[in-house]
């Protein structure tokens, strides 16, 4: 599939979570969800992440504080590696998730620094390593 929208959130994609990954997930794709992921490149990363309405940076704290407040936990570590690349700091999660626990409930962003913890403890030992 090739559209405007679909190569904008492609490039956004890519630069926000790295071409490792969208190499790893495109390469993964199927005809089964192929319109899925459709669906998220050009929604998902063509719009939204497209958009020049706020920053990268704030865009990974929203994106992070409203996956732990919806307990959607699969995606914060993705999004925590996509912060090397936003320009949102470990401080900036903290704060996000510290907006979570007080309006979200204590437990979701427990977890979602427990896995914040995790993720920048394998960036850091990967980039140890390099």
């Amino acid at each position: 599939m090739s559209s405007s929208r679909y190569d904008q959130g492609m490039k956004v994609r890519r630069a926000v979570l790295g071409n490792e990954h969208v190499d790893r997930a495109e390469a993964a794709k199927t005809p089964f969800d192929e319109g899925f992921q459709n669906l998220i490149t050009e929604g998902a990363w063509g719009t939204v992440w497209a958009s020049e309405g706020i920053s990268q940076r704030d865009r990974s704290m929203l994106t992070l504080a409203l996956l732990a407040a919806l307990g959607n936990f699969d995606e914060i570590p993705m999004h925590i590696r996509a912060t090397a690349r936003t320009g949102a700091s470990k401080q900036d999660v903290i704060e996000a998730f510290q907006h979570v626990a007080i309006y979200a409930g204590v437990p979701r962003a427990n977890h979602a620094l427990k896995l914040a913890k995790q993720t920048y403890a394998e960036m850091e030992a990967e980039q140890a390593a390099d």
